[in-house]
Order: structure tokens, then C-alpha cells, then sequence
């Protein structure tokens, strides 16, 4: 047994021989508006591992498929389309985002699923007016920040295939849920759910969020390497969104390099490393999956649930 647990064990060659003759339909200009802004994921990074994991997402749904039909052929109903939810699991930084655009983008093109969403659990925030009123401003992505009710309630009514569920939207300008701003998730034949806390238990409440996923995910990597990741990325953010007038890290534009890195560094170390080890890297062994990234941001282990 690795150390991961009950998972089998995959380096990046045995797992990108699982992609069989699966076509990469994905071209270069596209990629590059999936990447976020410091990722460095690749053609060849989507042939080797990504392309083996949608078979993989693929197989799955259509075994879910199939059996929703046999079920509803024994009790003489009509099935109902039902989508087929992954969670995406991971730390702030870890590359999350790149991943669940990346997999919206890949599986909507397999004929049997082509209607593919993704959500954020951002918009699930508490809005910014709550979060100080409760006191949490600065334990934002914690467990606690989030509108954990309203994320089971949105998830609950699109698994039962109901139509034009709403998703409440999230500015990264304004740092703060936008108001009277939704998107609209109309029965997707699969819904992705991206967030840092999506794997979370809580003995406060009886149903988790977990439980309405089909498939999970969790991004890993050395924390260590995390933290270099949230810098670089601040220190790019510091040069593009914080220069807007409204972005609510506005007054950290003008810090000079060392400034930057210094308050990146503060944070990381009072918030995120704290979220991360107290609240995300507990649930990575309850993930289906685990992409276990290196300091260069390529993945160097797929690790798979033993079934």
C-alpha cells in the first residue's frame, strides 16, 4: 500500500498508455484560453494525462447511463436524464480551475455526453455584507465562509434533472458574490463542481456535498510548491486585475516587489496554509482520483481509487 492509501498507483507513462486510440480534439489557441494565469499545462500534458482520465469520465457515465435505463425499464417508467456531477478538490493555487475548464472542454466532445457545465463554489461564498457581519472576512474559504445549504439545495435539484437551476455568480474583481447575478444550469448531460472545500464533511450536518458527486478529483502537490505557485500568481495579479479601480485588492498595486512578495507570503501562511491543512488536504482520500502535481506543475502520479 502507497501512501496514498487504498489507491492504485499510476507513473505518467502507465497512465497515458490508458488513453488507447482516444483523439486529442483540442488545439493549441485553445488551450492557452483554458490556462489560468500561471499554468503551464501542455498539448503533450493533455494527451498524457487528461485524455486517459475522460475515457475514463467517459466509461463511467455511460455505465450510469445504462444504468438508469435498465432501472427504469424494471419499474416502467420513462428514464429521466440525469446529470452525471465530478468534483474537482484541491488547494487555492494548486491549479483547479485550468483542470475543470480543461475537462468541460474534453468531454463535451465524446457523442455521448456533449452538454457539458461547470460551476464554481465561489458563488457559494457567503456575500462580503454577511461575512463581516459574522466575523469571517479573514477566514474566507473556510469551511464556515461558505453557503453550504444553498450549494446541497442548487446540487440536489440538478441531480433530480430539474430544469434552469440557478448558480449564484462570483466577481474575483470585487472579491464578493455579484447581486441578482446567476448562471443557469439546464440538465447538462455532466455538471463539473469546482472548489476548494467540495470533499468536505461536517458532522454539523447529515448530507455533504460529495455525496451528489459521481466521480471526484483531488489536485495535489508539495505545499511548499503551492506556496510558490500563490505568489507568482499574486505578483501577475498585481500587475493586471489589482490595477483596477474596483478590484478589492486595489491597495496592493503599488507595493514594490519585495512588498508583494512579502504580503503574498503573509497571506498564504495566515490563511491558505492554514485552510489547506486544516480543511482541504484532510479530504484528498476521498477523492475517486488524485493528479499529484510536481514543482514544474506537470502531473507526475495519477492515483486511482481501488475499486
Amino acid at each position: 500500500m502507497n501512501a496514498y492509501g487504498n489507491f492504485k498507483e499510476f507513473d505518467r507513462a502507465r497512465w497515458a498508455a490508458l488513453r488507447s486510440r482516444t483523439p486529442l480534439l483540442l488545439s493549441e489557441e485553445e488551450l492557452e484560453k483554458i490556462k489560468g494565469l500561471n499554468d503551464k499545462i501542455s498539448l503533450r500534458e493533455a494527451e498524457d494525462i487528461y485524455i486517459p482520465l475522460t475515457r475514463l469520465i467517459n466509461l463511467k457515465v455511460r455505465a450510469a447511463q445504462y444504468l438508469r435505463e435498465v432501472t427504469s425499464a424494471f419499474l416502467g417508467c420513462e428514464p429521466v436524464n440525469k446529470p452525471f456531477i465530478i468534483g474537482i478538490a484541491g488547494s487555492v493555487a494548486v491549479g483547479k480551475s485550468t483542470v475543470a475548464r480543461l475537462l468541460k472542454t474534453l468531454l463535451s466532445r465524446w457523442e455521448h455526453h456533449p452538454k457539458v457545465d461547470l460551476v464554481t463554489t465561489d458563488g457559494f461564498l457567503y456575500p462580503t455584507r454577511v461575512l463581516e457581519e459574522k466575523g469571517l472576512m479573514a477566514r474566507k474559504g473556510f469551511p464556515e465562509s461558505y453557503d453550504t445549504k444553498q450549494l446541497i439545495d442548487f446540487l440536489s435539484k440538478v441531480r433530480d434533472g430539474e430544469r434552469n437551476v440557478q448558480a449564484p455568480l462570483y466577481s474575483h474583481i470585487t472579491y464578493d458574490v455579484l447581486p441578482d447575478q446567476f448562471e443557469v444550469i439546464d440538465n447538462p448531460d455532466i455538471l463539473i463542481v469546482e472548489g476548494i472545500n467540495v470533499l468536505q464533511v461536517s458532522k454539523r450536518q447529515p448530507v455533504f456535498v460529495s455525496d451528489y458527486f459521481d466521480f471526484s478529483l483531488y489536485i495535489d502537490a508539495d505545499a511548499e510548491d503551492i506556496r510558490s505557485w500563490y505568489i507568482d500568481r499574486f505578483l501577475l495579479l498585481q500587475q493586471t486585475a489589482f490595477r483596477e479601480p474596483l478590484s478589492y485588492f486595489h491597495r496592493y498595486a503599488d507595493l514594490n516587489n519585495e512588498e508583494a512578495v512579502q504580503r503574498a507570503s503573509q497571506i498564504w501562511e495566515s490563511i491558505n496554509l492554514l485552510n489547506l491543512n486544516e480543511n482541504i488536504l484532510p479530504t484528498r482520500q476521498r477523492a475517486d482520483l488524485i493528479l499529484r502535481k510536481g514543482r514544474d506543475h506537470r502531473i507526475h502520479e495519477v492515483y486511482l481509487r481501488e475499486i
